[in-house]
């Protein structure tokens, strides 16, 4: 069992950082003064001034590692986000170093090279720790070993889908015991999981069982007893949870307001509803759609005599589509197809071998040629580099009464790309998967995520097996 485990381990982990620290500047100096030159020239300080400095050193990053969330439990933190902390932190760290040093105290003898070779080791061999140590951790999880017992409090779809996730990430180390619920009799299973009594029951297995956590995932129907079953679980001592069961109506990064003392949770946070966020998209799609038309242009221009040539038509297809905040707008692309009547045009999706497609078209369609004209629309103001693909207005219709949270897409400007995009969603798939990655995307926006997508496109997202 596992209590105060997380104390000790900490402890342990400020020693070793510490450590790395301490090391990562020494071999900084090594590195500087014994690999790149033939030891320490005249004026340069004694190796003894820069180990007098760890004295301050040391504690600033153990202070900064801490405040940057670097020891919180890791169970269920993502690498990325645990690197990003120690990134975070070393980035305060040498910043306020070299201020401290250079502007304030104006000691000007401290090498330059030695600050940024210590940033730069630091972060990997800090990096390269907690990755080894996660690894070496899941391994020890996978045996049986450093797990944390739960008890479930409610049989609900939240209880549910706790279980599938734990399931899903057996490297957690997280192990359900039970479940007590009032409404489902007791030694039903789900996914191994046997329901061992009722709600009152929880006082009698607390005192019994040394649990590691509570996780409370009631049902609606029984909200009623959260103040009762909460005043329990926080009397025994053990660490408890709330997973509510109306998950689905909440963010994964929920946005919270304090009205003077009462909690306020927005059902969605949107990043880009504000202005600074919206601004720095605006002149990223303006910068970047200029770009895309200098560099495609022979391009497009060797597409659009193709078109011209082979088919007879407009070179250019318009197309209406439902955009920011619902309001239509004309979507541009290299007609691909025999020219059709408006009314045949609209009857349906474009299908795999599907006839109206021209030779040329196939080509550009498989490649995603024919979306280049869209820089023009991102250039208008109608689309946006990175964002949710718009759809037609008929199957907005359709789509917003069958698929739950679908107009949520629309709160932002519609993408050339798109996180479902990049993703493999495109084409005849999910809608339901698609509208779960553009969600996710809308709701953890970032400039950072957007060129990560645009990178993805470049290596998956032009040519796709789904576009056709």
């Amino acid at each position: 069992m596992i209590k105060d485990n997380q104390k000790v381990f900490n402890r342990l982990m400020v020693i070793i950082d510490a450590a790395i620290t301490a090391a990562s500047f020494m071999s900084a100096y090594f590195v500087k003064f014994y690999i790149f030159n033939a030891g320490p020239g005249p004026g340069v300080l004694p190796v003894n001034d820069y180990v007098l400095l760890l004295i301050f050193i040391v504690p600033i990053y153990a202070l900064l590692y801490y405040f940057c969330s670097v020891y919180a439990p890791k169970r269920t933190v993502r690498r990325r986000f645990e690197i990003y902390g120690i990134l975070k932190a070393n980035t305060i760290g040498i910043v306020t170093l070299i201020v401290a040093l250079y502007m304030i105290v104006r000691v000007f003898n401290f090498s330059r090279s030695v600050m940024a070779y210590f940033y730069v080791f630091n972060v990997f061999f800090t990096s390269c720790f907690r990755l080894a140590l996660r690894k070496g951790l899941n391994t020890i999880r996978s045996k049986g070993y450093n797990l944390k017992h739960i008890l479930l409090v409610g049989y609900s779809r939240a209880a549910e889908e706790y279980i599938d996730r734990l399931n899903d990430y057996p490297q957690w180390g997280y192990v359900v015991c039970g479940i007590l619920d009032d409404h489902i009799p007791a030694g039903t299973m789900y996914k191994g999981v046997k329901v061992l009594g009722r709600l009152d029951n929880l006082e009698v297995i607390l005192p019994e069982n040394k649990l590691d956590e509570i996780a409370i995932t009631l049902s609606l129907n029984d909200y009623d007893f959260l103040e009762s079953i909460v005043a329990v679980c926080e009397k025994s001592g053990v660490h408890t949870k709330f997973i509510p069961d109306y998950n689905s109506l909440i963010p994964g990064k929920p946005y919270t307001e304090d009205l003077m003392g009462l909690p306020v949770i927005n059902i969605r946070y949107v990043p880009l509803t504000n202005t600074g966020n919206i601004m720095i998209k605006r002149v990223t799609d303006i910068a970047g759609s200029l770009i895309g038309i200098l560099i495609t242009s022979p391009i497009m221009l060797i597409a659009a005599a193709l078109v011209k040539l082979t088919s007879p038509g407009p070179v250019i297809f318009k197309q209406e589509r439902v955009g920011l905040h619902n309001k239509s707008f004309y979507m541009y692309k290299f007609r691909s197809m025999e020219q059709q009547s408006p009314g045949e045009e609209k009857k349906a999706w474009t299908i795999k071998n599907d006839p109206r497609v021209t030779s040329v078209g196939k080509f550009l369609r498989k490649t995603s040629l024919d979306e280049l004209p869209q820089l023009f629309n991102i250039l208008k103001g109608d689309m946006s580099l990175v964002g949710p693909r718009p759809e037609r207005p008929l199957f907005v219709e359709k789509f917003r009464e069958e698929i739950p949270r679908y107009m949520v897409k629309h709160q932002v400007r519609p993408g050339l790309t798109g996180w479902a995009q990049v993703n493999g969603l495109r084409g005849n798939t999910s809608i339901r998967k698609r509208i779960e990655y553009d969600i996710y995307y809308i709701e953890n926006w970032s400039l950072g995520l957007d060129i990560k997508i645009i990178l993805m496109t470049f290596f998956t997202g032009f040519i796709n097996k789904n576009a056709y």
